[in-house]
């Protein structure tokens, strides 16, 4: 098949950094394929861009804040394609489009940066933490209910600088996040003349948001032609663990405001599915695992929140 010569790629997320770079990740892979294939980037602004209205809607549980104006330019057709973190889209899609594919995923763990040396355990006790993460604040207070845990808004750089002039000892980040902007989480850091100490958070604790590490690409669901253009850089795996989390999160009614984590893993045909969810005002989760063939990955995300449940 012979692609279009041009495929416009909308970039989300306030035209980050972060966002950039994982579009241009995207079109390198695609462009890699198919050599006649040229893109451009398109910037859109989102709610997200106000910082106000991003913090007011995150606490409302309004998912989708930095997708929903990228998701209307593609029904619109004032661009082909999109490019989301997959943790950012909710998981009901907007009617007329599907995620088509997705790249490799990435690491999915959190990441404890400090001012200090210090992992979980030995971070400043009454230390001050800062996340705007409703489920990483429920995960902090299940394991260190010492601590005093503040709003955190904002890109990957405007946190460091933050955590550099604030009367904070730590944050949390995403790995993933990290990795691409060029951090390296497991090692200090140097950001702008500051140095900051990483420390990985231990995933059995801290699981993951659903779609944490995974770039989805998401089109028009008529779109028959660039559906097997971008088919040629999905992530089998991947796209089967997305599947699952997405249903688990479906199933769930759950939102970015809800603390729920649920990650999925593949392996030689073989799924597994754990889940952590905190009820309202509980300091301990409800935790449940469950595994069994990848290809049922809509049935089995439906075992766990039954076995989640009870």
């Amino acid at each position: 098949m012979t692609p279009p010569r041009r495929i416009r790629i909308a970039v989300g997320t306030r035209g980050s950094q972060l966002a950039v770079i994982q579009t241009e990740q995207v079109l390198q892979a695609l462009e890699a394929r198919w050599a006649d294939l040229r893109c451009e980037i398109k910037i859109i602004k989102t709610r997200g861009d106000d910082e106000k209205t991003a913090i007011a809607d995150v606490r409302a549980g309004r998912k989708g804040l930095f997708t929903g104006a990228i998701e209307r330019e593609l029904i619109e057709k004032k661009i082909d394609l999109a490019v989301h973190s997959a943790k950012d889209l909710p998981s009901v899609l907007s009617p007329g489009t599907e995620i088509a594919a997705v790249l490799r995923r990435a690491a999915v763990d959190d990441v404890l940066v400090a001012t200090t040396p210090c992992d979980l355990d030995s971070l400043q006790r009454d230390g001050i933490v800062a996340t705007g993460s409703v489920r990483r604040k429920h995960q902090l207070r299940w394991k260190r209910p010492d601590l005093e845990i503040v709003d955190l808004h904002g890109n990957v750089p405007t946190r460091l600088r933050k955590l550099a002039t604030d009367q904070w000892h730590a944050m949390i980040l995403a790995h993933a996040g990290m990795e691409r902007l060029g951090l390296n989480p497991g090692k200090a850091i140097e950001f702008e003349g500051s140095t900051f100490s990483t420390a990985l958070l231990p995933r059995e604790i801290f699981v993951p948001a659903g779609g944490q590490g995974i770039i989805a690409i998401q089109i028009r669901s008529n779109d028959e032609q660039l559906r097997d253009i971008v088919s040629a850089v999905n992530d089998f795996d991947t796209r089967l663990a997305l599947r699952a989390e997405r249903e688990f999160l479906r199933l769930l009614h759950a939102d970015c405001n809800q603390p729920v984590g649920v990650l999925a893993t593949v392996e030689g045909g073989l799924m597994r599915i754990s889940g952590q969810i905190f009820d309202l005002g509980a300091t301990v989760p409800r935790q449940g695992l469950v595994e069994g063939p990848s290809e049922n990955a809509e049935r089995l995300a439906a075992n766990l929140l039954q076995e989640i449940n009870g």
